[in-house]
C-alpha cells in the first residue's frame, strides 16, 4: 500500500477496504501530528482502532460536528474540518447569490490537544483559509469568544452563516464545528443534510491554500470583527438592565467561575454594563485551560460536585450567589447560600421559573396595557419544565414548546420575529437560557448578569432566590421535576432499549403502565406517533436523528426518555405539574419518585449490564 503523501510504503492491514481508507488518509492529511498517530496505529497493528477511525465519518449532529480530536475521518482534525468547510462553501454558494459579499463569521473557544495539534484556534484559521482560497470574505475573531458571539455577529454583520469551533462542556478530548444560518439560529434541516451531501461529494482538499492557516494574516478578505461585535453586544445588553441605580449600591457579593473557558472577561464587563461591582473570579478556573485541570468534567450542569471551588471561595468571601458559565459561556449554573449556611444549586427548570417570572415582571411594568401581551412569547423545549405554560395561562401571553435543542428555539424565534412577535424569554432544562432576544441562542453571559440583577432586586425586598421560587410555585402551581441520565457507549444497547419500548406487548405497542401507574398517552417524535391526537400524529416535527418517547401518566406526571445528540447518554425527565394551590409538594414528590423509579427499573433495567454508569 503506497503512501502517496511521503513516497513510503504503509504496511497492509489485510483488509482491502481499510487499506484504501488508510491510503486516502495518508494521501490527504498534511498535519504531521495526526499522520504520526495513524502511523503508530499501523505499526502497532491496531486494526480495529483504525477501522473505527477511518471506515466511518464524523457526521452532522446537533447543528454541526462534535467528536474526539485526533487522526481519522470520524474525528475532529485539520482534514475533517477542511472537508466540512469545503462542503459548507459549496452549499452556501448555491443558496446565497451574494455569498461573496456577505461572507462567513468564524469564532473559536480555548480547546486544544497537544498530541494532535487540533486547537480550536488552528481549526478556526483553517476554516477561514478554505473560504479565503475561494475569495469569500471571512470575519474571523482574533481571540476566543463566547459561542453566542458568533450568531450575534452573523446577524450584526449580515453574514451568510457562521461557524464556531467548540465542544462546549464536553470532555477535554472533544472538539466541534457548530454552524449558524443567516438568521443567527443554528443550522437545521434540510440545510444540515445538504451540507453533509456537499461534503461527501468533494472530500479531497482543493489546494495547498486550504492548509495554510497563515492565509488569514495577509488576505485582504480576512477581517477581525472582535472590537465591533463586542462593543455592539455590550451596548445592546444594557437593554436587559432594568434597575441600574439599584445595582450600583447592591450589597450582595457574587462569585463567578468560567470553568477554564472563555467567560471571565465577558462576564466581568457585563457586570460593569449593569452597574455592578465585578464578580469575584475563581482564581483556579479564571484563565483558559484546555485540560480543565481543576474539575473532573467541565460541565456546570453536574451541580455541586463540580462547583466545589466556587462554593469554597464564596464561603470565604461571604458571597451569597455563585454563577458558573460553561467553557464556551453559553450555559449558566447558579447556586445560592441559605440562611442556614448550606448551598442550593438550582436546576435548569428552577432557574427558568425565576428568570421567566423576572422577565415578564419587567416587561409588564413597561407595557401596562394588557392587550400588548398578545404579541409576547416565551419558549421552552418539550423536555423542559411546563412552568412557563402555567405563567402564560394566568398572565395572558403565549407559550410554545419546541423539540429538544436550542436550534429549534432559535429558528422559532426567527419565525416569530418575522410576524411581529417578540420572545422575551426562552430556555432548555440543561441550564441554557436566553433573556430577551439579543441573539437566537442560549447565552450564559447575559443570563449571568440578569440573574445578578434579579438577586439584587429581591435582596432589596428581603427575599432570596429560593424564597421567590417558592412564591412562584404557590402562585402558579408547583412544578417539580427530576432530570438525569444513564451513560451508554453501545449503540446496539440504545437501539434495544427503544425498540423494546415500541414493541412492549407485541409489535407496535407501548407500555401500558409504569411502576403500577397507568400510562394514558404516548408520544414518539422519532416515529411521529402521538396517541393523544385524533389522527395519532405528533404535532411536533418528526425527528429521526435520535430517540425520544414521552409518557403521560394518570397521576399527572409527564416522563420522557431520549438520547443525547452530543453525548453517549440516555436522558430521562419527569415532572409533576400541579394547579395553583391544589397539592402539597410532598405528595408531588412521592408521585414523581414512583414514576422515576419505574423508568429506571422497568424500562431500562433489562439492559442494565450494558449501561456503563447510572446517575440518579
Amino acid at each position: 500500500m503506497d503512501d502517496h503523501g511521503t513516497g513510503l510504503r504503509a504496511p497492509s492491514t489485510g483488509d482491502p477496504q481499510l487499506d484504501a481508507a488508510v491510503q486516502r488518509w495518508l494521501s490527504w492529511d498534511k498535519n504531521p501530528r495526526t499522520r504520526a498517530q495513524l502511523d503508530f496505529l499501523l505499526v502497532s497493528g491496531l486494526h480495529q482502532e483504525l477501522r473505527s477511525r477511518l471506515c466511518t465519518r464524523v457526521s452532522f449532529g446537533t447543528a454541526g460536528l462534535r467528536a474526539a480530536m485526533g487522526a481519522g475521518f470520524n474525528r475532529i482534525n485539520d482534514l475533517t474540518i477542511i472537508q466540512t468547510t469545503q462542503g459548507l462553501f459549496s452549499y452556501l454558494s448555491r443558496i446565497f447569490s451574494d455569498f461573496s459579499s456577505r461572507g462567513l463569521v468564524v469564532g473559536f473557544d480555548t480547546r486544544g490537544q497537544e498530541e494532535s495539534g487540533c486547537s480550536s484556534q488552528r481549526l478556526a484559521r483553517l476554516t477561514a483559509a478554505v473560504m479565503l482560497s475561494r475569495n469569500i470574505p471571512v470575519h474571523l475573531f482574533s481571540s476566543f469568544v463566547p459561542t453566542p458571539y458568533v450568531p450575534y455577529a452573523v446577524k450584526t454583520l449580515g453574514a451568510a452563516a457562521g461557524v464556531m469551533i467548540t465542544a462546549s462542556h464536553n470532555p477535554k478530548e472533544d472538539n466541534g464545528y457548530k454552524v449558524y444560518w443567516c438568521s443567527g439560529a443554528q443550522i437545521s434541516s434540510p440545510h444540515d443534510k445538504e451540507v453533509l451531501r456537499c461534503v461527501e461529494e468533494q472530500l479531497e482538499p482543493w489546494s495547498a491554500s486550504c492548509w495554510d492557516q497563515h492565509l488569514v494574516d495577509h488576505s485582504p478578505l480576512a477581517r477581525d470583527p472582535l472590537d465591533h461585535v463586542h462593543r455592539c453586544y455590550m451596548d445592546q445588553l444594557s437593554a436587559l438592565c432594568f434597575h441600574r441605580d439599584l445595582n450600583r449600591c447592591c450589597p450582595l457579593k457574587f462569585v463567578h467561575s468560567s470553568f477554564h473557558g472563555v467567560g471571565h472577561a465577558f462576564v466581568q464587563e457585563a457586570f460593569q454594563v449593569f452597574g455592578f461591582a465585578p464578580p469575584i473570579p475563581v482564581p483556579e478556573q479564571k484563565d483558559p485551560d484546555p485540560n480543565f485541570s481543576s474539575v473532573r468534567c467541565p460541565n456546570p450542569e453536574e451541580g455541586e460536585s463540580v462547583l466545589e471551588l466556587s462554593l469554597l471561595l464564596a464561603d470565604r468571601e461571604e458571597a451569597r450567589i455563585v454563577l458558573a458559565t460553561d467553557p464556551d459561556a453559553d450555559r449558566l449554573a447558579v447556586a445560592e447560600k441559605s440562611d442556614s449556611g448550606g448551598w442550593k444549586v438550582f436546576s435548569g427548570n428552577e432557574l427558568a421559573a425565576l428568570l421567566g417570572w423576572w422577565m415578564f415582571l419587567n416587561w409588564k411594568q413597561n407595557h401596562p396595557d394588557s392587550a400588548d401581551s398578545d404579541s409576547v412569547y416565551m419558549l421552552a423545549t418539550t423536555v423542559s419544565s411546563k412552568i412557563l405554560q402555567a405563567f402564560a395561562r394566568i398572565e395572558g401571553f403565549h407559550f410554545e414548546e419546541t423539540l429538544p435543542g436550542f436550534k429549534w428555539i432559535g429558528n422559532r424565534i426567527h419565525e416569530l420575529s418575522k410576524s411581529g412577535h417578540s420572545v422575551i424569554f426562552a430556555f432548555e432544562e440543561s441550564i441554557g437560557f436566553l433573556c430577551g432576544s439579543l441573539v437566537p441562542e442560549k447565552d450564559g453571559v447575559s443570563s449571568a448578569v440578569v440573574v445578578a440583577e434579579m438577586a439584587a432586586y429581591l435582596h432589596r425586598k428581603k427575599r432570596s432566590l429560593s424564597q421567590q421560587l417558592e412564591h412562584i410555585y404557590q402562585t402558579y402551581g408547583y412544578h417539580l421535576s427530576r432530570t438525569s441520565y444513564v451513560t451508554c457507549h453501545d449503540p446496539a444497547t440504545i437501539h434495544n432499549i427503544f425498540s423494546r419500548l415500541r414493541n412492549f406487548d407485541g409489535k407496535s405497542s407501548y407500555p401500558k403502565s409504569c411502576n403500577g401507574v397507568q400510562i394514558v398517552h404516548v408520544r414518539d417524535v422519532t416515529t411521529g406517533y402521538d396517541s393523544s391526537q385524533p389522527d395519532h400524529r405528533s404535532v411536533l416535527p418528526v425527528s429521526r436523528s435520535g430517540h425520544m418517547i414521552t409518557f403521560t401518566l394518570q397521576n399527572g406526571v409527564v416522563a420522557t426518555l431520549r438520547t443525547s445528540g452530543t453525548e453517549p447518554k440516555i436522558k430521562y425527565y419527569t415532572e409533576f405539574c400541579a394547579a395553583p394551590g391544589k397539592s402539597e409538594a410532598s405528595q408531588l414528590e412521592e408521585a414523581l419518585a414512583t414514576v422515576t423509579a419505574g423508568l429506571l427499573d422497568e424500562f431500562l433495567e433489562p439492559e442494565k449490564n450494558n449501561l456503563i454508569c447510572r446517575s440518579v
